[in-house]
């Protein structure tokens, strides 16, 4: 079983016009929930330590939402998915080790 963080009341959610980027609404979705990181590096690192050979940042993702579904409120995704790349390049960058375990692709938008 995985440890899980100490309860939280709600994915705080930002709302964007429609001409902001990707990269921006991620930046200003991980500013308001630092959370998401340390949940995704606790998870990679029990999967690392479990001898994964790969992981899949979307597997992570639906863990999360299993893990932390009373935590959405609303009408909108709380983990949007367009979200996933730049998680993986946060994990790679606190945790180069990690590396190996993603397959990470160019970004294909802003």
């Amino acid at each position: 079983m995985i440890d899980q963080p100490p309860l939280f009341s709600t994915i705080q959610s930002v709302r964007h016009p429609a001409d902001v980027g990707i990269q921006q609404r991620f930046e200003a979705f991980h500013a308001l929930n630092p959370w998401v990181l340390r949940a995704l590096a606790r998870l990679t690192g029990d999967c690392a330590d479990k001898g994964f050979s790969r992981i899949s940042i979307g597997m992570l993702f639906e863990l999360l939402r299993y893990q932390y579904g009373a935590a959405t409120r609303g009408d909108e995704f709380a983990l949007n998915n367009n979200f996933r790349s730049r998680y993986v390049r946060l994990l790679l960058t606190e945790h180069p080790e990690w590396a190996p375990l993603f397959e990470v692709r160019a970004l294909r938008a802003d």
